[in-house]
């Protein structure tokens, strides 16, 4: 045999050529993905750092994606937060993950994660955030109490 097309290849279907999800157990992937999680979990309550997962950087079928969404099932929390351009975090059924989506200005998704953590950060208001918010609300007492002190002088 001197060339590759003279190779004979014969091509056999698998025994069960059913998806492991469809058949009652888990795909590798999300299998994968959940002992993952488990090892994330363990450190974060050890008191480690949170800790995420790319989701659009591995390889899952909408099947995968689908079993993943089933298996952690839906939390009590909700948050939608629109900063360049809406993110949602959902709690999972499973304390301590969450799926969070960003989105670009112009709706498409950029990342899809699932994190570790007790809140996703996005959610934590940044120090001079907080710095901020305490001068623009002392602003706004200033003003309030010069019109009301103002109005009570008036009236005398």
């Amino acid at each position: 045999m001197s060339r590759l097309t003279e190779i004979p290849i014969r091509v056999e279907p698998l025994a069960n050529t059913e998806p492991p999800a469809a058949s009652g157990g888990l795909g590798g992937g999300v299998a994968a993905i959940l002992s993952e999680l488990v090892s994330l979990l363990e450190r974060l309550a050890d008191g480690q750092s949170p800790a995420s997962i790319d989701l659009r950087s591995l390889p899952m079928s909408p099947q995968d994606r689908a079993e993943l969404q089933r298996v952690l099932g839906e939390g009590e929390v909700q948050a939608t937060c629109n900063a360049q351009g809406l993110s949602k975090m959902r709690e999972t059924r499973v304390a301590g993950v969450w799926w969070v989506e960003h989105f670009d200005p112009a709706g498409a998704l950029i990342a899809e994660l699932l994190e570790v953590c007790r809140m996703p950060d996005i959610l934590l208001c940044a120090p001079d955030e907080i710095a901020a918010g305490a001068r623009e609300l002392r602003a706004q007492i200033s003003g309030v109490g010069a019109t009301f002190r103002g109005g009570n002088h008036a009236a005398h």
